[in-house]
């Protein structure tokens, strides 16, 4: 690393920072660095390395045309985070202009950019991928939620410690609400197994509730569950919304932490529903590729069908479970992000009691929220 001052930099995009991580932990095994371009194309046809190792998505690093001139004579790259502070380097063996249009068409089934992983794959996304050797400066920390912070080795030491040998994960990327309560309890129910509750806190889809405020709703969640069953650890993923695909790599991912179940749901990391298009992938599209690979990754499906709320006996059920005609509740993203944007309240039968008061701290009332004046103007036109 002496040789570091000279060598070009890049400064790591939000989602290559969390793809480093993740690399740079084991969360990614067994990747060790940034695919290169059989691999890439192997994982884009097959689902595979060209090991033969099960790996769904692409996971690559993307520069532009000016770095990847710097990098000739060099042979290496300082990868920087947003503060300019160096945490890695790349000693670069490969270097090539990638078909954006194939990779979405193959990855997320579309070339559809109102899709928000192919907006960011043909939008976004630097001309060139690069791959060789990394290496990372220092494990990563977080000063924000350190006790939630656990690497693959780290969670299995602690379930190891818990005596726990059966553990289901359920991921998320939104505040946790009564339905999913109910989920968790019977999936754990269902697997004989303790819980993990793994939220994703790296990169998701834009417009989703930030992070702060979905850690503390899950912290405030936690004490709902029976003492000893439960415990919350954060993934720092950056998800794609890729679907089917992305479920089975969760499920890969999954397994390194040390679980041996995973809960899916309907259509687990697919993007939110577009006014007047059919959603991307059919509802139990994922729960298919999962369970036909299960073996092989070495983690089980726990499936369930919609959870909906049930007045007359003041319950959750899953929704094929209930009686034509019997009437039944629930509330769709679409309509929560609208309560929430307006600084509605949300019933108790959707969102429990510890929960609520963290949501309203983040949407007030409107009547509670302040506002800002921006006055513009020329030079000495009287602003100040």
């Amino acid at each position: 690393m002496r040789d570091a001052l000279r060598w070009p930099s890049w400064r790591l995009t939000r989602r290559q920072l969390c793809d480093l991580e993740m690399l740079a932990c084991g969360g990614f095994a067994p990747l060790a660095t940034f695919l290169g371009q059989e691999d890439h194309a192997s994982v884009c046809e097959s689902m595979r390395l060209i090991d033969g190792s099960l790996w769904p998505m692409p996971v690559t690093l993307d520069v532009s045309t000016e770095t990847i001139k710097a990098v000739e004579a060099s042979g290496s790259l300082a990868l920087r985070d947003a503060e300019g502070v160096m945490v890695a380097a790349i000693h670069v063996t490969q270097a090539w202009q990638p078909d954006l249009r194939a990779e979405a068409s193959a990855v997320f089934a579309t070339t559809d950019e109102r899709h928000p992983g192919v907006e960011y794959l043909l939008r976004r996304t630097n001309p060139w991928y690069v791959t060789g050797r990394l290496e990372v400066l220092q494990p990563f920390s977080h000063h924000d939620f350190p006790d939630l912070c656990h690497t693959p080795a780290s969670l299995r030491a602690e379930f190891a410690t818990r005596g726990w040998t059966r553990v289901v994960a359920f991921n998320t990327r939104n505040p946790m609400h009564r339905a999913h309560l109910e989920l968790t309890l019977r999936g754990a129910a269902q697997a004989d197994a303790h819980l993990l509750v793994h939220p994703v806190v790296g990169e998701t889809q834009p417009g989703d509730v930030d992070r702060y405020t979905r850690v503390r709703c899950y912290q405030a969640l936690m004490p709902s569950y029976p003492t000893g069953l439960a415990m919350l650890s954060l993934l720092p993923l950056a998800m794609r919304m890729a679907g089917p695909r992305e479920a089975l790599w969760h499920a890969v991912i999954r397994k390194n932490y040390g679980v041996t179940h995973v809960i899916v749901g309907r259509d687990p990391a697919g993007p939110r529903a577009i006014p007047g298009r059919a959603p991307f992938y059919r509802p139990t599209e994922a729960k298919q590729l999962l369970e036909q690979h299960e073996d092989e990754v070495g983690v089980k499906v726990i499936s369930f069908s919609q959870m909906v709320y049930v007045p007359a006996t003041a319950s959750y059920e899953h929704e094929d479970s209930v009686a034509t005609g019997t009437a039944r509740q629930q509330i769709s993203g679409t309509e929560l992000r609208r309560r929430l944007a307006a600084g509605d309240d949300l019933p108790e039968w959707f969102t429990p009691r510890a929960v609520a008061p963290e949501l309203r701290r983040r949407f007030p009332p409107r009547s509670e929220r302040g506002f800002g004046i921006v006055l513009t103007g020329l030079s000495g036109a009287g602003k100040s």
